[in-house]
């Protein structure tokens, strides 16, 4: 499949408004106006705008308590985002699931999971209802590489593999599950093989490459629609933040941060697409001014929203 220049400048555009969008996260969060856990995406947009676009809206997608960056790819209006990280009514979730659990469903998106590996067996739940319905959907799951070793993980990639589920794994192994090596604790040289005991399809691919994530995203996606069944991606990626807010890094040295920072996306991309595909600074200037001024909205909205409602506190809480 190939990007065309404004394909490519849109995917610059969703990588630049979720690194800003973050930051701003980020600070509210220092500021005392969003209350709670906040696991910033910061150096991961490439996986997250890569692999996103290459679904369909009416795809379904599950991914984890750091997936802002995946639900704002995906669809979800981030000034809703911001809002429900502030806990407020215009939230995405009406300001009760805050950073956590953003949840839209009209982009596909079941909802992101503050338990690790708890998206994949929903994710194959829903492709097994896209098959039994003869529709062409696809579903995604995306997780970190410490859900491998997560029995709800296991099972889904097992009953997926039975089923043949038109589902995509897509496993974004940033090296540390939370604050511990992963490497310290499998005994395989890579996850994808792992996933290959179950009899799928793998494929391990540059993370920190939007384009190439996109390409193989794609062909696991077609494989799923035309009824190939699961494929599981293994993307080696890196957070530049740490695990989250407060975390104060001692599993990693500077120098590795540093070394992963030079290859940051949101630098390397713009000029990759100067240098190669021949789009000219002005528009990538106008981008990130285009951007700013997004982000600058999307703080005010949240900010001024209102409270939710105290009488309204078991709305949208329960079935």
């Amino acid at each position: 499949m190939t990007l065309s220049q404004p394909d490519l400048l849109r995917i610059y555009k969703t990588m630049l408004l979720i690194r800003r969008f973050e930051e701003r996260a980020v600070q509210f969060s220092l500021d005392g106006e969003l209350r709670g856990s906040l696991h910033p995406c910061i150096g991961q947009e490439a996986t997250n705008v890569g692999a996103v676009f290459a679904l369909r809206q009416d795809d379904y997608m599950t991914c984890t308590y750091r997936g802002h960056g995946h639900s704002i790819a995906k669809g979800l209006d981030p000034k809703e985002g911001m809002a429900e990280l502030l806990g407020r009514e215009t939230g995405c979730s009406k300001g009760k699931g805050g950073s956590m659990h953003w949840t839209d469903l009209e982009v596909g998106l079941l909802g992101e999971n503050a338990i690790v590996g708890a998206g994949a067996p929903i994710a194959v739940g829903a492709a097994m209802r896209a098959k039994l319905d003869g529709t062409d959907q696809v579903a995604i799951t995306f997780f970190g590489d410490g859900a491998m070793n997560q029995g709800s993980l296991l099972e889904a990639l097992n009953l997926a593999a039975a089923w043949q589920a038109p589902v995509i794994f897509f496993c974004e192994n940033n090296i540390y599950s939370e604050m511990t090596p992963i490497a310290d604790m499998i005994g395989t040289e890579t996850l994808a093989e792992r996933a290959e005991g179950f009899g799928i399809p793998s494929m391990i691919i540059d993370g920190y490459d939007v384009i190439e994530t996109f390409e193989k995203t794609a062909e696991a996606v077609e494989r799923a629609r035309s009824g190939g069944g699961p494929t599981f991606i293994e993307a080696s990626t890196y957070r530049l933040f740490g695990h989250m807010v407060g975390d104060n890094e001692p599993y990693r040295t500077k120098e590795e941060v540093e070394e992963w920072r030079k290859r940051d996306p949101i630098t390397t991309f713009p000029q990759r697409l100067v240098s190669e595909f021949g789009v000219k600074q002005s528009d990538i200037d106008r981008i990130k001014a285009e951007v700013e001024a997004e982000i600058a909205e999307i703080a005010r909205f949240a900010l001024e929203s209102p409270w939710p409602k105290v009488e309204e506190i078991e709305e949208y809480v329960f079935a």
